[in-house]
């Protein structure tokens, strides 16, 4: 056993910002189309937008996603290595679809 804990608290925290059907579900989405939109993911998951950009505020502020904007719209893609492999490991079938 390790008895330096924030290696642990750091994976802890990148999980809990994983374990929301709605967050893993923008993720897959995201790593499979490469980068897209709010109102495309919007239109996706048939869920209002205002709850889109809460679930993105918290994936971008926890370095998980970034965001480019273009004109008025934002692009939104994985930047987090470690969350690619694991979504990978969760769902082997992604890459299939």
């Amino acid at each position: 056993m390790e008895k330096n804990h924030e290696k642990f608290n750091q994976k802890a925290e990148l999980l809990k910002n994983l374990a929301h059907p709605i967050r893993l579900c923008i993720i897959k989405g995201l790593l499979n189309k490469g980068q897209c939109n709010v109102s495309y993911m919007q239109n996706c998951l048939e869920i209002p937008q205002s709850t889109v950009s809460q679930h993105l505020q918290k994936l971008k502020s926890s370095g998980i996603i970034e965001g480019e904007r273009k004109g008025l719209e934002i692009n939104y893609r994985v930047v987090n290595e470690e969350v690619k492999r694991l979504i990978e490991v969760l769902f082997p079938e992604a890459k299939e679809e």
